[in-house]
């Protein structure tokens, strides 16, 4: 199920004279590519660039997965559980900057706000109310095995596409989440 999350209007400071954009607006923008020297076609460019966005939604929502269970994990594993989530954050944290680094070199634009990954995360949403280290071990490891099987579908739809390099970055992030999916499940067994 995907996260769901209500539009919070904040009051607007009366010195902001620029109106913000409406949400169709931020998409066309986003939909726009920026001149490069690149020679994956125009066409390719775009449709990786929209594909890797999506993966770069879940990426930035499993970070916070991991913080909620880094956070509020509990119980006689908790400093080896409390390290290890920090752990999988900070690494989750840099496959989302290859994932968006890769779509700038593309010429794309990186959508990384909160509000485009509440609205496109693929992931359910972690539960709050954990406590137990089991219990958040189940948790995570879900949400580790959900991300993975989505890079793997992104990794053939990019050689789908002919770009083995973009197939590369998420190749990467794969290696990374199988191998911090075996630390975690670790912990059941």
């Amino acid at each position: 199920m995907a996260r769901r999350r209500t539009n919070q209007r904040r009051a607007v400071s009366p010195i902001r004279e620029t109106t913000p954009a409406t949400s169709s607006e931020r998409r066309a923008d986003a939909f726009r590519l920026y001149e490069t020297k690149n020679d994956l076609p125009e066409s390719t460019r775009r449709e990786v660039v929209e594909l890797l966005n999506a993966r770069l939604a879940d990426c930035i929502d499993l970070e916070g997965d991991c913080k909620q269970a880094h956070w509020n994990v509990k119980g006689p594993s908790f400093i080896a559980l409390h390290k290890l989530f920090d752990d999988i954050h900070g690494a989750v944290d840099e496959y989302a900057d290859l994932i968006a680094e890769r779509i700038v070199q593309l010429g794309g634009i990186a959508e990384g706000t909160v509000g485009v990954v509440a609205r496109r995360t693929t992931l359910v949403d972690y539960p709050l109310t954990l406590s137990k280290g089991s219990e958040h071990v189940a948790a995570l490891s879900d949400a580790l095995a959900t991300f993975g099987r989505a890079v793997r579908m992104g990794i053939e739809e990019m050689n789908e596409l002919n770009d083995a390099d973009s197939a590369d970055v998420l190749t990467e992030v794969s290696r990374g989440v199988d191998k911090w999916l075996w630390f975690v499940e670790a912990h059941q067994q």
